[in-house]
């Protein structure tokens, strides 16, 4: 492959103009968080390089865009905690996926609390789209059920509650 070919597959260098064309895009096309914008800016820049005597400010761009309201931390957890509730995931399953998505607890400190609230709602979500318990169209077997109490667990519940659902038998009413 000759020099030419491979200058011609690769982006060109991003200037100021080009970096902020690109974190609009990406607000655009993603809910996202300010640390998210920043890793993305930051791999860009890795990827294409910078062409200005200037030096690239992507942190200062995503504060920008958070100023400006296109970003905002704590609205994106709170629709990831209800997200996460319809899913079926745990309080801790969506703890990881805040801090994964470079939330502060102060920021997600709200969705948690309403995580909390839900999870009765959020594990009985999860039981009815796996037929576990109350869901199952047969009672399960002492392994099937150590399965069952593992997905709960992964997914976040906690191992009272995972255990309730569990063990209930099918068509069995759920007590709040």
């Amino acid at each position: 492959m000759s020099d030419a070919s491979s200058r011609k597959n690769k982006a060109p260098p991003l200037n100021a103009e080009k970096l902020r064309a690109l974190a609009l895009r990406y607000v655009e096309r993603y809910a996202t968080s300010e640390a998210k914008l920043n890793r993305y800016l930051g791999r860009k820049l890795y990827e294409r390089g910078w062409d200005s005597e200037k030096r690239a400010q992507p942190e200062a761009l995503a504060q920008e865009f958070v100023k400006l309201g296109y970003i905002n931390d704590a609205e994106l957890a709170g629709a990831k905690g209800r997200a996460s509730v319809r899913k079926g995931h745990g309080a801790r399953r969506l703890s990881q996926t805040l801090y994964h998505d470079g939330i502060s607890e102060a920021d997600s400190a709200q969705a948690m609390e309403e995580a909390g609230q839900n999870a009765r709602a959020a594990a009985d979500n999860f039981a009815r789209k796996r037929r576990i318990g109350p869901y199952a169209e047969e009672a399960a077997d002492d392994d099937k059920k150590r399965k069952q109490l593992a997905a709960f667990l992964r997914a976040g519940h906690d191992f009272d509650l995972a255990r309730k659902f569990v063990e209930a038998a099918p068509n069995e009413l759920m007590d709040d």
